[in-house]
């Protein structure tokens, strides 16, 4: 279904949205749960799912993982590691060694 014609779909909470490719994640609900602040707010969906998948939402908590560690999970790609090291750095911490 990749590369397809966008095609109307309804979420579990009734949003009405198009989407051409096999993700089944709403964009409605997706901007819902966005958060407003903290380290999470400057990544991509995935990405940010990825961490929060794995139980990281704080940066005490990302400082317990290396870099390869968190470009392993999925849904993280390589430009979201300069967001997450400067997060680091504005709490006076890094990545584990």
């Amino acid at each position: 279904m990749t590369g397809s014609e966008p095609t109307l779909r309804t979420c579990p909470k009734g949003h009405q949205y198009y989407k051409s490719s096999d993700c089944p994640t709403c964009p409605i609900c997706e901007e819902e749960r966005k958060p407003k602040t903290g380290l999470l707010i400057t990544l991509s969906a995935p990405a940010r799912r990825a961490l929060e998948n794995k139980g990281i939402t704080s940066e005490e908590q990302l400082s317990q993982f290396t870099e390869k560690q968190i470009l392993a999970l999925h849904g993280m790609g390589p430009s979201s590691i300069p967001k997450l090291r400067k997060a680091l750095a504005e709490k006076g911490l890094s990545f584990k060694p």
